[in-house]
């Protein structure tokens, strides 16, 4: 969310006065928030789960396989998202963000949260998809880094929770279909965002990561090239909910017949700022590049690294795997990208 819009939304928010007191409260509904709070759960504390996005999940409900025993990312996370949604311990207040921590003292904490308004009432919705259906308006969407689109009225994806849909109404043309569709009558473009002031004991901050913006190495032509893309639409690609079914190149829907990776982008270099390496980019990519294999076997697969550091439990050996595979492992720092005419990249 945009500075800008945020501001807008606090100018307009209601404070709620109700009192509300939790014994830990998390921030961040990813797969470290959700495993805290059915852990702390578990040993009867009441836990607020507070997640910025539109249902929980995180990151790692985006990835295809993880890496280095290639199980399946959602089959592991879908069932803890469940778990946390029923667990009678966890409250999930999802579309809402910390805008505030006032530690009062040790094990004294009060928490502003802004609860932003989906337009939808929670407790009507029953996430049928309707809405959905007759909006029309599209719109990038966010999950799948832009590779295809969303309605303005949405369900972020199937296996959603809470599976409830949100009107996005900076995009929007009140067009009023949805509030004329919806059976359940649960368009309310009436909502307003609330403030709620939250004590608690204990705080957990499971925030997850933003991607390095590509842009910023104006020499690889990501945002420019086409067939230049990030590790994440790939892992989209790549996932059992992948926009196009298949690996396929965005410039012109084709299939690829070779694929190079460019590590370090962004770490291990003193020109963007951060000289340290990312400790993931090795083993994603050479994970990628065994999937790729399975998806598409006649591609070329060739990785362009530094070096591969390869230093947890089995990654050695998972590394060794993929250049049995025929997987190319090049040594050096690639210094430009560019597109060719017939889309290629070089």
């Amino acid at each position: 969310m945009g500075n800008d819009l945020f501001r807008k939304i606090l100018e307009k928010a209601e404070i709620v006065n109700e009192p509300l007191n939790y014994d830990v409260v998390v921030i961040g509904g990813g797969i470290a928030g959700i495993e805290a709070a059915l852990d702390l759960a578990e040993m009867d504390y009441k836990v607020l789960l507070v997640e910025k996005e539109a249902t929980i999940g995180g990151k790692m409900l985006l990835l295809s396989k993880v890496f280095p025993t290639l199980d399946c990312a959602s089959c592991i996370s879908t069932p803890k998202m469940a778990a946390a949604a029923h667990h009678p311990n966890i409250e999930l207040w999802t579309y809402s963000e910390v805008t505030n921590i006032d530690v009062k003292g040790r094990g004294d904490f009060e928490v502003t949260v802004l609860r932003k308004p989906r337009f939808v009432n929670e407790t009507l919705c029953t996430g049928c998809g309707t809405c959905e259906d007759v909006c029309p308006v599209v719109i990038p969407k966010e999950l799948d880094y832009g590779l295809r689109g969303r309605k303005a009225a949405y369900i972020p994806f199937d296996t959603a929770v809470p599976k409830i849909a949100v009107v996005d109404v900076d995009n929007c043309i009140f067009c009023g279909q949805c509030e004329r569709v919806c059976p359940a009558g649960a368009i309310d473009f009436t909502q307003k965002p609330k403030i709620y002031r939250v004590k608690t004991r204990a705080l957990i901050i499971t925030t997850g990561y933003r991607l390095f913006p590509a842009e910023r190495k104006e020499s690889y032509g990501y945002g420019k090239v086409p067939n230049v893309i990030t590790a994440m639409q790939m892992e989209r690609l790549l996932s059992p909910t992948r926009p196009f079914n298949s690996v396929l190149r965005p410039s012109d829907g084709k299939e690829p017949s070779s694929i190079g990776y460019v590590l370090c982008v962004g770490s291990r270099d003193k020109t963007v700022g951060n000289p340290r390496c990312s400790q993931v980019c090795c083993m994603y990519s050479i994970k990628q590049a065994q999937l790729i294999l399975g998806a598409v076997p006649l591609a070329d697969v060739t990785i362009y690294c530094m070096d591969i550091r390869a230093s947890g439990k089995g990654f050695e050996e998972f590394y060794q795997k993929a250049r049995a595979m025929g997987i190319k492992f090049v040594r050096g720092r690639v210094a430009k990208i560019e597109g060719l005419p017939n889309g290629n990249v070089r």
